[in-house]
């Protein structure tokens, strides 16, 4: 009597488990898909951050390369003619 109560009780903690497993499961899927979409949306941030500071940059170094220029041009003008 007591191995088939044993039994019973194995089998209504597999059927426990396998129908929480399932829930776990799906529940895993749905974290791992919202993951991807997170890890998308910051990828994609992170590129048009990129982007930006890149044009930044460029938009610096003209502005850098025209002071150079104008600052060329004036030294010359001013230098004594030999």
């Amino acid at each position: 009597m007591r191995k088939i109560a044993l039994v019973a009780a194995a089998s209504a903690a597999a059927l426990a488990l396998a129908a929480c497993s399932e829930k776990t499961e799906d529940a895993a899927e749905a974290t791992a898909d919202s993951m991807a979409a997170d890890a998308e949306a910051n990828a994609d941030a992170a590129g048009d951050a990129m982007e930006a500071t890149g044009d930044a940059v460029a938009e610096t170094a003209e502005d850098a390369a025209d002071q150079v220029e104008e600052a060329t041009d004036s030294m010359t003008e001013e230098a004594p003619a030999e």
